[in-house]
């Protein structure tokens, strides 16, 4: 071999470490504490968490789990249970991708706070700053009594009552919107009476937002909590499109997937990953499966992902808006976020519960005694109609990720429980 040769290949090696240097410095992770008790926390209650999935595996109420924990920003808990793919019986793994559902809310409510930080959308702008067929809307009322604020809070479609429409006393905001104080599209009378807008393949937010101004509003805005699981937060991210210049999946990919690493986070699964997917039981899945690639990307509903990526996603908002060395947010941003934004209009969905409020598109602990959380006053977070939840407990310096396809709330609290009694200091 001459000179120029063996040159050559060396500088190749050197190329090839460097970049395989860069590639494993990118690929970082929550480092593990030595122990649980380097934290604050009992290795050995941890355990418990452990068992009570086992329970509700055993009893049938769930088929699988996994569960993470991390705390002063080490991880203390990753562990998966039961199995993912019953008919195969396929164990459950690290990498299991679910189906997040409106998990996918707060990743929405991250991307509306970047905007926000940087002066581009303001929470009292009005949405037809934007979207001008949201600027004259009109709200549905009983029709007797002749009281404009009157609107029932669930109808049945087959069942109309008799009603009138009057004009909204104001226009809609980006602060309604976040916080499902609009009335739009939240299961009341309005959205009984509006035709719903295609979704069809083909629909895209740009051509579909617009199309939600048509709809008649539940209730005054500002005036009520009603939650909008699958529309309103998708006029969110078409304001982020337009104001970014960018698709709502791109804007998610290069501003917060990228840089938390959240590399198994998509709405449309790729095909090498498919295999991943949970297989739910007793549940026509086909819709989900065997559909083509979307390219509507909901702000409200959509993603899958794994539990260590949305760990990520919940560290970083523990770190006041950074990980890895990347700043997404500044503490200030997300404490406004994570703060009750809607005085003392939330109630939850069922509006049964006391001691919450609402901030920018997730619950927030306020009295934890009241309302029978296992969480601390400042907590935060949200879930999924399959199951996912995760929260941010700022006070406790806390994470937690709890990844089901099946709703089972007793897994969900049992898990809390478990989270809260191992912390020992």
């Amino acid at each position: 071999m001459d000179k120029k040769t063996l040159k050559n290949l060396s500088l190749a090696i050197v190329s090839l470490f460097a970049a395989l240097t860069v590639g494993l410095s990118s690929a970082q992770d929550i480092p593990w504490a030595s122990s649980a008790e380097e934290v604050g926390m009992s290795g050995e209650r941890l355990e418990r968490i452990n068992q009570a999935m086992q329970r509700h595996i055993d009893a049938g109420n769930i088929q699988g789990a996994v569960t993470a924990v991390a705390r002063h920003g080490k991880l203390v808990h990753f562990q998966t249970h039961g199995v993912m793919d019953v008919p195969n019986k396929r164990p459950m793994t690290d990498d299991s991708l679910f189906i997040m559902m409106s998990s996918t809310k707060p990743v929405l409510g991250v991307a509306a706070m970047m905007m926000i930080e940087e002066g581009l959308i303001r929470p009292t702008d009005p949405v037809s700053k934007w979207i001008p067929e949201f600027e004259d809307m009109q709200v549905a009322v009983l029709a007797a009594p002749f009281d404009e604020n009157i609107s029932p809070l669930r109808v049945d479609p087959e069942d109309l009552p008799e009603h009138r429409l009057v004009p909204a006393h104001r226009q809609i905001t980006v602060h309604d919107i976040l916080t499902h104080t609009s009335g739009l599209a939240s299961s009341g009378l309005g959205s009984a009476i509006s035709a719903p807008a295609d979704r069809s393949p083909g629909a895209t937010l740009a051509n579909t937002v617009p199309k939600f101004g048509d709809y008649v509003l539940d209730f005054q805005p500002g005036t009520r909590w009603q939650y909008s699981p699958a529309t309103a937060l998708d006029v969110i991210a078409r304001i982020i499109e337009i104001e970014s210049g960018m698709p709502f999946p791109q804007f998610t990919q290069q501003r917060i997937f990228e840089p938390l690493g959240m590399n198994n986070t998509w709405w449309n699964v790729p095909a090498e990953y498919q295999d991943r997917r949970v297989v739910i039981v007793d549940r026509d899945m086909s819709r989900f499966f065997d559909v083509p690639d979307t390219t509507y990307f909901s702000g409200s509903y959509g993603l899958n992902s794994t539990a260590e990526d949305y760990l990520r996603f919940e560290q970083m908002l523990a770190n006041g808006g950074e990980l890895f060395g990347n700043r997404l947010l500044s503490p200030r941003t997300v404490r406004m976020m994570a703060s009750n934004q809607s005085g003392d209009l939330y109630k939850g969905i069922g509006r049964n519960l006391r001691g919450q409020g609402f901030g920018y598109t997730v619950a927030v602990a306020e009295d934890p005694i009241v309302s029978n959380t296992r969480r601390s006053p400042g907590a935060f977070g949200w879930g999924g109609a399959f199951g996912t939840r995760s929260y941010t407990d700022p006070e406790e310096e806390l994470t937690a990720v709890i990844m089901l396809q099946q709703p089972y709330r007793a897994a969900q609290e049992d898990f809390e429980n478990a989270v809260q009694q191992a912390i020992i200091d």
